[in-house]
């Protein structure tokens, strides 16, 4: 027999900021209590495929409505008795066991009382459009709640939450951004180089970009370029064809995990944008000549992984004397491809760690084309720890656009706070250091902490670009011991990998 009855929720009124925070802050205490979770690695998570499939519920009920209005036929992405309303928003639905059982199992008693599939076996099963990200997605996701219990009192609150209403979008954006925070402190080590949010705002604002053009982050991680780009691009949008423009073509992004693509989808969601154009898998799949102009775009912005591998079959589609496992020169290769050629020359802002600036063999020979192909016009150095407390590798932000060659280098050094030697967990970058730079940006002199360098010194220098500042004081001399290892570190595995790309191009010449 079906079971359950009507969530009496469904009339309630909008909720408030203090109610939307007071409800968010009760579920994160029910978590707590599961022995399942450990921290807020796992609680976020949790928290995110649940809001994604109450927010699926609730699109799709919009959607129905609008259909019938319209007299199409409606399709229901997720059908019953899966979706949310038949199983989590009856108040009395399924608990307990019964609820572990469902949602856990690939077969057990469904909502409705039949027997079948379990949520997350039927979830994998999807297929066509949606239907593969959704497969694609859950195939990797599983539920670490212990309680099933404690899992129905969760699934009730998120009921409290109407994806409908813009009023409790808005704020729950604000909310879920200071938790995707507070899951990237927990991060730690995990190998994740979260950007830190006034790096993000700074790299968009210097890019500009504007009404109609197309925005990419071909290594999107939970999204944060990409909502800095819908909160820049939405003040220029006046008219309703304005909004469509922004929403259905302007935002494009590719992630090739799991759970950061579901942490980027809601991310976009509760920041406005009604259905994210993001795609899962790995960039860097796409054979580099394939990619022609129909895929370029105008703007892109990101933070490549670094310090990652590639296998070879991912290599080989870079060209031959230009195949490396550095992930970081795979992702430059493919943003310059990727970047829209002339009479509207795209731009590119990028975080990449020092060894790309001193890189030389195959390093050397992608910079070359940087510099001969493109207008590598201005370096942003940074302070160091600004990537704490993932990383002490000194990192730069590279600047460039079509309207190469290079003529001239700009380098800008963004100054530690006074009496700070680096940045921190506890002490981290602020939006406001980014300041002095911006101001720079549109009337550029040299000073203490900006100097120019002639391509033909950069040149003569066998295309080092790790280039200090000529008058101010080294962000190196200032270094940590500890900074001065991972340094050291860095620069061995660089090495270790350019001596690999060098073993497997003597192999294949003797082949």
């Amino acid at each position: 027999m079906p079971r359950g009855k009507k969530n009496t929720d469904a009339a309630a009124p909008l909720s408030t900021r203090e109610s939307l925070s007071s409800t968010i802050k009760t579920i994160r205490n029910i978590m707590r209590k599961d022995k399942g979770l450990n921290g807020d690695l796992d609680r976020l998570p949790m928290l995110t495929w649940l809001m994604f499939l109450k927010f699926l519920d609730d699109s799709d009920e919009m959607h129905k409505v609008s259909d019938e209005l319209a007299g199409r036929p409606h399709k229901e992405l997720i059908e019953p008795p899966y979706r949310w309303r038949d199983w989590a928003g009856p108040v009395d639905g399924l608990t307990g066991d019964e609820l572990k059982a469902f949602i856990n199992q690939d077969e057990a008693i469904r909502p409705d009382g039949t027997r079948g599939l379990g949520l997350f076996a039927y979830l994998k099963t999807r297929s066509g459009g949606r239907g593969d990200v959704l497969a694609y997605v859950f195939r990797e996701l599983q539920n670490r709640m212990a309680n099933g219990y404690l899992l129905r009192d969760v699934v009730n609150k998120i009921n409290e939450v109407k994806f409908t209403s813009s009023e409790n979008i808005h704020t729950l954006s604000h909310l879920y951004e200071s938790m995707l925070r507070e899951m990237r402190d927990a991060a730690g080590d995990s190998g994740e180089f979260y950007t830190p949010r006034p790096v993000v705002k700074f790299m968009i604002q210097m890019l500009d970009p504007k009404l109609g053009e197309t925005v990419l982050d071909p290594a999107c991680g939970t999204g944060g370029f990409l909502v800095e780009a819908y909160e820049h691009i939405k003040q220029q949008a006046r008219l309703a064809e304005h909004y469509r423009v922004l929403q259905e073509h302007t935002l494009f992004g590719n992630e090739a995990k799991s759970l950061p693509y579901l942490l980027a989808q809601m991310n976009l969601v509760l920041h406005g944008v009604e259905s994210p154009n993001i795609t899962i898998g790995n960039s860097l799949a796409v054979k580099l000549t394939e990619i022609g102009d129909a895929e370029r775009v105008d703007v892109i912005a990101t933070n490549p992984p670094f310090g990652g591998e590639e296998e070879r079959s991912i290599q080989n589609g870079f060209p031959a004397d230009k195949r490396t496992s550095e992930t970081a020169l795979l992702f430059l290769q493919l943003i310059m491809r990727r970047l829209r050629r002339q009479p509207k020359p795209g731009r590119a802002a990028v975080v990449v760690p020092n060894g790309v600036l001193f890189g030389d063999g195959i390093c050397a020979r992608i910079k070359e084309d940087l510099l001969k192909e493109f207008n590598l016009h201005t370096i942003v150095r940074l302070g160091s720890g600004a990537f704490a407390p993932y990383t002490d590798i000194p990192t730069n932000l590279l600047f460039f656009d079509r309207e190469g060659p290079t003529r001239e280098v700009w380098y800008y050094e963004v100054a530690l706070p006074e009496g700070k030697k680096k940045y921190s967990k506890t002490a981290p970058m602020l939006e406001e250091e980014f300041q002095p730079a911006a101001d720079w940006w549109m009337d550029r002199k040299e000073s203490d902490r900006a100097w120019r360098v002639p391509i033909a010194d950069i040149e003569a220098g066998d295309l080092n670009l790790d280039i200090k500042n000529p008058r101010g004081s080294s962000v190196e001399d200032d270094a940590a011991p500890h900074e001065i290892v991972a340094r050291m570190i860095e620069n061995q595995r660089l090495v270790g990998g350019l001596l690999e790309d060098i073993n497997n191009l003597v192999r294949e010449g003797s082949a």
